[in-house]
């Protein structure tokens, strides 16, 4: 797991918590503003998931070119 995979999922359930707690006093605004929170942690996550894929890819590559080369 990287740091944004981190930060994404603890935005996305702070949003959650917001927009609950919005909804318990009768804010539409902070429901609103729960939800957007939600939106960008799942994203920041995405690009974490992306990040870590592409991590994973060159380092299999390097293993490859390593064993090529009989490192």
């Amino acid at each position: 797991m990287n740091s944004d995979q981190i930060k994404g999922k603890a935005k996305e359930i702070g949003g959650k918590i917001q927009e609950e707690a919005g909804e318990l006093v009768g804010s539409s605004k902070q429901q609103v503003k729960g939800v957007a929170n939600q939106v960008e942690g799942k994203l920041q996550k995405k690009v974490g998931d992306a990040r870590e894929a592409v991590e994973d890819a060159a380092d299999e590559a390097q293993v490859r070119r390593d064993n090529r080369q009989g490192l």
